[in-house]
Parts: C-alpha cells; sequence; structure tokens
C-alpha cells in the first residue's frame, strides 16, 4: 500500500508530466499549422517564412560556427544589465526604505524616470556611455533600474508593521530589522522582479544592438528585416526566446531553492 505522501507525489509527477505534453503538443500545432498554411500558399512564406525554413537556417548558422558568437554577445550584454541593473536597484530600494528624507527628495525624480520612454532616449545613452558593449549595457541597466527601485521599495514598505512593532519592542534596531525581517520577508518578491527584469534586460539590448552593435541577436533581426530575410528574422526572434526562457527557468528554480531553504530554517 503507498502511504499518502507517495499517492500526492505521483499525481502531482501525472499533472506535470501532462502539462509538459499539453505545452509540447500546442507548441508542434503551431508550428504544423504555420507549415501547412505556407505550403498551401494560405500566407506568403516570403513574409511569414515557415519552420522548416527557419530550422534549416539555424543548422546552417551552428555549423558555420556564427550562431554562437552573435548569442554570446547579447547574453553577456543582458546579464551584466540584468544583474548591475537589479542589484544596483535593490540597493537604492534598501536606502529609500532607511531614510524618509531620502524617499520624500528622490521620489518625484524616479517617478518621472519612470515615466520616460527609455527606449527613445536609447541613442542619447549610447552617446553618452559609448558605442559597443558599454553603450548597450547602460541602455538595458536604464530600462530596469527605476523599475527595481520602485518595485523593490513597493514590497518592503509592505512587510507587515505588525512585526516590526514587535521586534522595535525587543530593541531591535534599524539594520536588524531590515536584515532580519525586511530583506528576507522579500526575497520570492524580489525573485519575482528579477524575473520581470529579464524581459527588461532583453529590450534594452535589442534596442542598443538595433542602433549600434554589429553583433548579437538584435543585429541578426535587424539585418534579416533590412535584406528582408524574414527567416533570419524569425531565426532570431526564437533564439532570443529560447535565450530568455532559460534565463527565467534559472531565476525560477533559485526562487525554489531560496523558499525551501527559508522553509527549513
Amino acid at each position: 500500500m503507498m502511504s499518502d505522501y507517495e499517492i500526492i507525489k505521483k499525481q502531482y509527477r501525472k499533472r506535470k508530466f501532462f502539462l509538459i505534453l499539453s505545452q509540447f503538443l500546442l507548441l508542434v500545432f503551431v508550428l504544423g499549422i504555420w507549415e501547412l498554411f505556407a505550403e498551401l500558399k494560405i500566407i506568403d512564406d516570403f513574409i511569414f517564412s515557415r519552420p522548416t525554413a527557419i530550422v534549416e537556417l539555424l543548422i546552417r548558422y551552428i555549423k558555420r560556427n556564427e550562431l554562437f558568437n552573435h548569442v554570446w554577445i547579447s547574453v553577456v550584454e543582458t546579464v551584466l544589465g540584468l544583474v548591475i541593473g537589479s542589484i544596483g536597484g535593490i540597493i537604492v530600494a534598501s536606502l529609500l526604505w532607511y531614510s524618509k528624507t531620502v524617499t520624500k527628495i528622490l521620489e518625484p525624480f524616479l517617478n518621472v524616470l519612470h515615466a520616460l520612454p527609455k527606449t527613445a532616449l536609447a541613442p542619447i545613452m549610447i552617446i553618452w556611455a559609448g558605442a559597443g558593449m558599454k553603450g548597450i549595457i547602460v541602455v538595458a541597466i536604464s530600462i530596469l533600474f527605476v523599475i527595481t527601485v520602485l518595485s523593490t521599495y513597493n514590497h518592503f514598505m509592505n512587510v507587515d508593521e505588525e512585526k516590526i512593532k514587535m521586534m522595535k519592542s525587543f530593541g531591535a534596531t534599524k539594520t536588524q530589522i531590515f536584515t532580519k525581517l525586511i530583506f528576507p520577508s522579500n526575497l520570492g518578491n524580489i525573485a519575482s522582479v528579477i524575473k520581470i527584469n529579464i524581459g527588461m534586460s532583453w529590450i534594452g539590448v535589442i534596442v542598443g544592438e538595433f542602433i549600434v552593435s554589429r553583433e548579437g541577436i538584435g543585429f541578426l533581426i535587424m539585418y534579416g528585416g533590412q535584406v528582408f530575410r524574414l527567416d533570419l528574422v524569425m531565426m532570431g526572434v526564437l533564439v532570443l526566446a529560447f535565450c530568455a526562457y532559460v534565463m527565467y527557468y534559472i531565476v525560477e528554480k533559485l526562487e525554489k531553492w531560496i523558499i525551501k531553504k527559508r522553509g527549513e530554517m
């Protein structure tokens, strides 16, 4: 006889397998319909391309060792933008929580910066920071930094006030309240902010590569559009989607690990 735990575990595995299978079948169905419509001339494969053409092009780029260099450059730019922007945003959000005076001084500026269209200002930022990887990373940071500050600060301020009062009643300092309560209780929220930042960082990198780069996934997409190679454009988009998903998956696994560790403490 199986225990209740084993039954629940088995049911969970079945549900997970069914979910993955459903996702896979949906993907196959969409790609199949896409290929069929292109074959039957329902859609113009010159404009929409087709899955088989994209796969053939992807294989050619892999065999010629061209794809890895473009992917590597874009991933490095995205990761650096994500790490620097997220850590910087969390540090600033922590300073805002520590000082109400600093919050009152910076809040209107942060709101204005948040409202500005950062992608439209990308050319100016690249001129200031310099063309190449440095300028692209600055664009990525600019897009996610203010969002990180505001989101993280709001999470810090939404911690249960009664818990804070209880710690104060035991003589806890502001630093102890932050390190023992505020920050640890928001690790899951910070992980969620970072997951959002993955997409923001990719937006900044692709926009920057559109403007100045001669390498990277953004350059492949832009070049494909300029020469009307829609198979190259779609290949770039699919590679971009895959890279973004892998980064999202890693952060999600890290988030679950942190939650599990906190539950064991």
